[in-house]
């Protein structure tokens, strides 16, 4: 009773927070990251310069209410959203060095042996989240209500293929955002060619005038700038996820490697 009345104060202090908090909480930081990268070079960076231009186009009239200024947002929040799937990659990496199973070469696990593991797993922190937790649970139950070795290889092995499909689906909304990136600056260049073209008209009786060219091809450059803004950003989520998926992906298949070696091949079915 000491014991455990010792432990539970430390587990307390060391909940972790949930999934949902997590979220909450990234999506607040990538904003402020995001407005403050915008309000640093908006301060740093002089108007008529091509940083400026190519960054946050400071253009008096509508700053900072530009295109660029939401797909830096955007691109932050994409980065937010990237750091949570490497948290998690993180926590499922960390799970294979908990010890849930025997790792020796002599070691055999009966059914009456696996209600102490499954009580151990239940305990620990994010068992309803992470991987490695679930999947031995899965496998304990079934291993006990059948005895048979077979069916639980079978059900590990369509558990592996689910947690694939599931790792997929957490980045549905991360390929929106590189979906959605490379549009806003689409769309940018579309409403700076607009603008152009609407000043061109207005100075239809000023054709004499030798700054008219240099004007209008400024404000061009500005349009088409969005563009190159975007696809730089959007290359730059594209390497982070595939790097970020990967590395959940390789987790998994540790996991599932650890579960065949360590559980299913130690399973006594009389």
């Amino acid at each position: 009773m000491t014991a455990s009345a010792d432990k539970s104060p430390a587990r307390a202090k060391t909940k972790p927070m949930s999934s949902g908090n997590m979220r909450i909480a990234v999506f607040i930081g990538s904003l402020i990251a995001g407005v403050s990268l915008i309000v640093l070079l908006g301060v740093l960076l002089p108007s008529k310069s091509f940083e400026a231009r190519f960054l946050i186009d400071k253009n008096p009239v509508y700053y900072p209410w530009t295109i660029q200024n939401l797909m830096w947002l955007v691109f932050f929040f994409g980065l937010g959203e990237l750091w949570l799937r490497f948290l998690d990659g993180r926590a499922d990496s960390g799970q294979l060095r908990r010890q849930y199973l025997p790792e020796d070469e002599r070691t055999i696990l009966r059914a009456d042996d696996l209600g102490g593991i499954y009580a151990s797993v239940k305990e620990s922190a994010r068992s309803e989240e992470l991987f490695m937790p679930r999947l031995i649970r899965r496998v304990i139950l079934q291993f006990q209500s059948n005895r048979s070795v077979a069916q639980a290889n079978s059900l590990l092995n369509s558990s592996l293929e689910l947690y694939m499909h599931e790792i997929d689906l957490r980045y549905n909304m991360l390929r929106y955002i590189m979906w959605l990136v490379p549009s806003l600056g689409f769309i940018g260049t579309v409403i700076g060619i607009a603008l152009a073209l609407n000043f061109a008209g207005a100075e239809t009786t000023n054709f004499q005038d030798p700054k008219l060219l240099s004007k209008l091809t400024d404000r061009l450059g500005v349009a088409f700038y969005t563009t190159l803004l975007a696809l730089l950003q959007a290359a730059v989520l594209v390497f982070l996820m595939h790097l970020t998926q990967a590395r959940e992906e390789r987790a998994l298949n540790r996991t599932g490697q650890y579960c065949m070696d360590n559980l299913i091949n130690r399973l006594y079915e009389r």
